[in-house]
């Protein structure tokens, strides 16, 4: 069981330019992060949805991550850790109770299959049962999970963490990323003649942009010619669809059992709620939020809040919902 000092939370949230405040002194430990309801004496707990506040009231943590407004309604068992956005304050620390970081520890298996023509930089994890492709580069600091196939033309860049599970073939991926368990990056989109069939061959990549997060079972297609992209920073969920082409920008969030069709361009900090479906050669402009189960089909400007099938602003969806149920 991890023991985390308070001095330890204050320095991780100044470190990260939160401003912090509170009178618990430096040398207090607590054991755990949880929940306001779930919280005890020796833990740490937050606030920062306002449905929560009778059990805020009733709180027994230690302390609690809090903006200064909520602070008066904080038992006197518990102390104010005063930071104005404490979901923020709250990922940062997190950190800090995580037991199962994945460092590479540069052990690459007996176990491996490693062709002569890849290239693997120092500090390199492999673990059992994983295959590494000709025309491969793995560089330093990078971890690999068992059962996976890497390569051909692949480059994994610095202390990116590949889980158990995965393929990837004709990608790039850039340095800090997470590809969690069971994802396909970069195999052949579904791209065909109509008419006979005849498929059609695909001679691009996918390229992965750094500190970049891909979900579990989630299928990245290569594109045909060029790239099909994913920008920086981008958290995309378990079982989501990406075809080839497709180009996401940077701050991209995409939820799971998201569908999105070939040679559709994203903007950057797009939000995609799950089930949506986006049709393909659309242009996503930046800043759109897109609703679960939302059936896109068209063109969205910048900005924009959509909902619904035909996807379309999320206002007059409202409305049609609520004059469709007083109708019946």
């Amino acid at each position: 069981m991890k023991k985390i000092k308070y001095i330890e939370i204050k320095e991780i949230l100044e470190k990260n330019s939160l401003e912090v405040k509170s009178t618990i002194s430096d040398e207090q430990i607590f054991l755990s992060l949880k929940t306001i309801s779930n919280a005890s004496e020796n833990d740490l707990s937050f606030f920062s949805n306002i449905r929560y506040l009778n059990d805020l009231k009733k709180i027994k943590a230690k302390a609690c991550l809090i903006d200064e407004k909520f602070t008066k309604y904080l038992p006197d068992n518990c102390y104010p850790i005063i930071v104005k956005d404490p979901y923020l304050a709250l990922a940062f620390v997190s950190n800090l109770f995580n037991d199962e970081v994945i460092n590479s520890n540069g052990i690459i298996s007996k176990n491996t299959s490693i062709d002569l023509k890849s290239k693997i930089e120092k500090n390199v994890q492999i673990n059992p049962f994983t295959t590494i492709y000709h025309n491969t580069e793995i560089k330093e600091d990078t971890y690999i999970g068992s059962n996976t196939s890497i390569g051909p033309n692949v480059i994994i860049n610095k202390n990116v963490i590949i889980h158990d599970n995965v393929s990837i073939s004709n990608a790039i991926i850039m340095e800090n990323c997470i590809i969690k368990p069971g994802a396909r990056i970069g195999g052949t989109g579904f791209g065909f003649e109509m008419k006979t069939k005849q498929n059609i061959n695909h001679s691009g990549n996918v390229l992965i942009g750094k500190n970049s997060s891909i979900g579990s079972n989630t299928s990245i297609d290569r594109a045909v010619f060029d790239s099909t992209s994913i920008g920086e920073f981008s958290n995309i969920d378990n079982l989501v669809q990406i075809a080839h082409n497709v180009n996401i920008g940077d701050f991209a969030v995409i939820a799971a059992q998201v569908g999105i069709a070939g040679s559709t361009k994203i903007g950057n900090y797009v939000k995609i709620g799950g089930q949506a479906g986006i049709s393909g050669h659309l242009i996503i402009g930046d800043n759109v939020t897109i609703a679960g189960k939302s059936g896109v089909t068209k063109n969205i400007a910048d900005n924009s809040i959509i909902a619904g099938f035909p996807a379309k602003d999320i206002k007059l969806w409202k409305k049609e919902i609520i004059r469709n149920s007083l109708s019946k």
